[in-house]
């Protein structure tokens, strides 16, 4: 990676600023899954080893509409940090203004603050000037741990680099060297899986993979516009009806490297006490009936396009993974990940949902990378530059 890290600058006796992502989910007042925040705690405690005066961090949380919104308060994050941490961390309840910039002046030597959700300011998405200004102000150097984040040109992302010198987070530094050494020198055989619902969101990352990959597997409810365009009947499958002709397109550019599910499991419903069976998909999904996972023949013949291959990327579930009964086909997809790295190849899960799947497989301890962002990781993959990485100093 050609930008500075905290390694590449003297933090000792200044207050330094940290963009994390501490974009958890939350049960009221719990945090009911602490990944973000543990992803962030070996850059934490690389910077308090440094002897800063202060270290400050700023984060969003969910999509607040307008303006604060208690549901959306990082409050209960502060604990849940200070166990991981091993030192106090105090919360303001604002991120900019007086009461954050009273609650840093009050910190300890060292101490720890994490301030309340930027996103309470409408301002921060529209990456607005005072706004970054006064962030800015809470810091003598910014430091950018906030993969997840670093594809939006926002005011805790970008705007505050025109006001420290601005460097990554370790976390930030091995997201972009895993994501960008598969995209642009893999070692073959490089292979990439995609899922999830829609084309739509995918159809860049398919068209930069396809000249990039020795082997495209599609799965997950994307796969159907893929099949209508193969004429195949799909009952009340999710189809994206403005996609199938580029859905046609890419079976044309793509040819053998382009692999599709080749059977199914359908349901009358999405519901756990659906009527399932398993079809094979050129035979046609029936009337009442709608995919809603990858069969087991799929899976055999994504393990065999998989044997040997010494890079892959996934991104996306292969179905409706948050009902168990339409949850095997993502995790054995997981499975097969896992016994590839304990092969020796690099194995790489692009955030979001297929993230949340492999970590509630219990495989993700065999994943060589799992990354905390999912828009990031596929405007990676798409092969764009990230807004949030851009702004850091170059080395």
């Amino acid at each position: 990676m050609n930008k500075k890290t905290i390694r590449d600058i003297d933090l000792k006796g200044k207050r330094v600023l940290v963009r994390v992502d501490f974009n958890v989910p939350l049960d009221g007042s719990t945090v009911t899954d602490d990944t973000r925040v543990r992803a962030a705690v070996p850059t934490l405690k690389a910077i308090l080893d440094q002897q800063p005066k202060a270290v400050v961090l700023m984060s969003h949380l969910g999509r607040p509409k307008g303006g604060p919104d208690p549901k959306y308060s990082l409050k209960p994050v502060a604990p849940v940090l200070e166990k991981l941490l091993g030192v106090p961390v105090a919360f303001a309840e604002d991120c900019a203004g007086e009461v954050a910039e009273k609650a840093v002046a009050a910190l300890p030597d060292g101490g720890v603050l994490l301030l309340e959700n930027t996103r309470f300011y409408p301002l921060e998405e529209k990456n607005d000037p005072d706004l970054s200004a006064k962030l800015a102000k809470h810091g003598d150097v910014f430091v950018n741990d906030a993969f997840g984040s670093a594809h939006r040109a926002h005011s805790s992302t970008v705007g505050v680099t025109a006001h420290l010198p601005s460097v990554a987070g370790l976390l930030m530094e091995k997201e972009i060297e895993y994501l960008s050494s598969a995209i642009d020198n893999p070692v073959r055989p490089f292979v990439a899986i995609l899922g999830g619902a829609k084309v739509s969101d995918k159809i860049q990352v398919i068209e930069t993979l396809l000249g990039k990959v020795d082997k495209l597997l599609i799965g997950g409810g994307m796969a159907n516009t893929f099949f209508k365009a193969k004429g195949y009947a799909l009952g009340n499958s999710l189809v994206e009806e403005a996609s199938v002709e580029t859905a046609r397109e890419l079976i044309a550019k793509g040819g053998d490297k382009l692999v599709l599910p080749i059977d199914a499991i359908i349901g009358d419903k999405m519901e756990e006490d659906a009527t399932t069976r398993t079809i094979r998909v050129e035979d046609g999904v029936p009337e009442g009936y709608a995919i809603f996972d990858i069969g087991s023949a799929t899976v055999d013949l994504f393990a065999k396009e998989l044997a040997g291959a010494k890079t892959v990327v996934w991104n996306g579930p292969m179905g409706v993974f948050e009902k168990k009964i339409y949850a095997n086909g993502t995790n054995a997809v997981a499975g097969l990940l896992a016994e590839l790295t304990a092969h020796g190849a690099t194995t790489i899960v692009g955030g979001g949902d297929s993230a949340a799947a492999v970590e509630e497989s219990g495989l993700a301890p065999k994943i060589t990378h799992i990354s905390t962002g999912g828009g990031a990781s596929l405007e990676m993959l798409e092969g764009q530059s990230l807004p949030g990485v851009v702004a850091l100093l170059d080395k």
